[in-house]
């Protein structure tokens, strides 16, 4: 099963900002909370008939010990992988927290397994397994973006009911300029600001609707868009009855809602060996 294949866009309830449904109608909402799962183990039988997918799984333990000292490690391309290897290494690796689209239909898609840190990209020509805190596809999909200067030129007169908006995007031009790599992200909290009716909608439409979304799952559920301005982001968290409960703006490469974290990571890896366990002894027991 397509791990990306999701459900048209639920209705978010009271509480959301307007959006544009033609964007995002391509990924739903996650539902509820977001617990650890187990991976779906083979049948003997089928490992032995899938010897490359038990390589892969290797790889990716490699991979894993790898990042975890510090390094990153390089893609694993599955392109030449016999369809049902990468089938079963699909249904190792499952669903994790966070799912993303990069570009329009089809784009490309990803998906965190449930070992953090471990993410699964394909789509117009990707095909691979990464294994970093988050894949340098979004990074690099969101960069592409220019400066945009358009976004911070504002009408003459301003729409009516505009109030505050002006002002916060007085504060985003001067950030995203002065912005480099290895800087805090800078976050601006529309929840607790004083903004009229209008702001909200003034703003998304001066900074554009950019290439990535991303959906992250947990306690509650996040939306994170990048916008046409570079390195600037939409990020909107809801409750679990899909209420917007947190607007903000973040100047970032990415906003670390996507990140998998260190000590995430490490746990990926002890689950992932306790796997690779399990593979060499069913593999031994069947004389592979």
């Amino acid at each position: 099963m397509d791990p990306l294949n999701y459900i048209p866009l639920v209705n978010l309830g009271p509480g959301s900002q307007p959006e544009d449904d033609a964007t995002l109608e391509y990924i739903s909402m996650p539902q509820g909370m977001y617990t650890h799962a187990l991976p779906q183990l083979p049948e003997p039988e089928t490992l032995d008939s899938l010897p490359g997918a038990r390589l892969a799984l290797r790889e990716i333990l490699h991979m894993l010990r790898s990042r975890h000292a510090g390094d990153h490690p390089p893609s694993l391309d599955l392109r030449h992988y016999p369809e049902g290897d990468r089938a079963l290494l699909d249904q190792l690796l499952g669903e994790g927290e966070v799912s993303a689209r990069v570009g329009g239909e089809p784009g490309v898609r990803i998906q965190e397994s449930i070992f953090a840190g471990v993410w699964r990209v394909f789509g117009e020509g990707h095909d691979h397994i990464d294994v970093d805190a988050a894949p340098a596809l979004l990074r690099r999909a969101a960069r592409v973006n220019g400066a945009n200067t358009a976004a911070f030129e504002l009408p003459t007169p301003l729409p009516a009911g505009v109030m505050n908006a002006p002002a916060i995007l007085t504060e985003l031009q001067d950030r995203t300029a002065r912005w480099q790599a290895g800087d805090a992200a800078h976050v601006i909290n529309l929840t607790l600001l004083p903004l009229s009716e209008q702001d909200v909608p003034f703003l998304d439409t001066r900074l554009g609707v950019g290439p990535v979304l991303v959906l992250a799952r947990g306690y509650g559920n996040c939306r994170i868009s990048s916008t046409q301005v570079r390195n600037c982001w939409r990020v909107r968290y809801f409750n679990s009855q899909d209420a917007l409960i947190l607007d903000t703006i973040e100047v970032t490469d990415l906003p670390e809602v996507v990140h998998a974290a260190p000590e995430d990571i490490a746990d990926s890896l002890e689950r992932f060996e306790d796997i690779i366990q399990w593979f060499e002894g069913e593999c031994a027991g069947t004389g592979q």
